[in-house]
């Protein structure tokens, strides 16, 4: 029988359908795994509610737990505790930075985004802090767009929620 160890790192090669450059088990969606022989639970919860990308990761997780063997997959989503942005990892906040993707720079506990008095993000291309919000939705309804007024590239920002 495979070790959950094992498993996650199978489910590492599954990259985010929306963010490639990160695995669902590195953005946090993968939340447990519970194999039984060749039956397997998989628990996910969703970036946020709407998230169009959980199907393809539902697929996508299925499809490679049958090529390593498993029968009976189970994929069980939960909503509580809701996926925060505090689930990210450090090293995967510089694979967004790299990706060109701004990564959240506060917890979930500042929520200043919801009061209107948005701070400046560092721009992912140029380090600026010399931005500005253009919509509080960016490619993605969990990204606001950004765009920095000294290297003048629009960017996505990974919202903290």
């Amino acid at each position: 029988m495979l070790s959950k160890e094992e498993i996650l790192s199978f489910l590492e090669e599954i990259p985010d359908p929306e963010i490639p450059v990160i695995s669902i088990v590195e953005l946090g969606v993968v939340r447990d795994v519970l194999p039984s022989g060749k039956n397997i639970e998989v628990i996910i919860t969703p970036t946020y509610s709407g998230c169009p990308a959980m199907k393809q990761m539902e697929d996508d997780v299925r499809k490679k737990l049958k090529e390593k063997g498993f029968e009976e997959i189970k994929i069980t989503t939960t909503y509580s505790p809701p996926w925060t942005t505090d689930w990210l990892s450090e090293e995967a906040k510089l694979k967004l930075q790299k990706y060109g993707i701004a990564p959240p720079e506060e917890s979930t506990t500042d929520k200043s985004f919801l009061t209107g008095k948005h701070k400046a993000i560092t721009c992912p291309r140029c380090k600026s802090k010399n931005t500005v919000m253009i919509s509080q939705f960016g490619s993605t309804a969990c990204k606001a767009l950004y765009q920095c007024k000294d290297c003048l590239e629009a960017f996505d920002y990974f919202k903290c929620i």
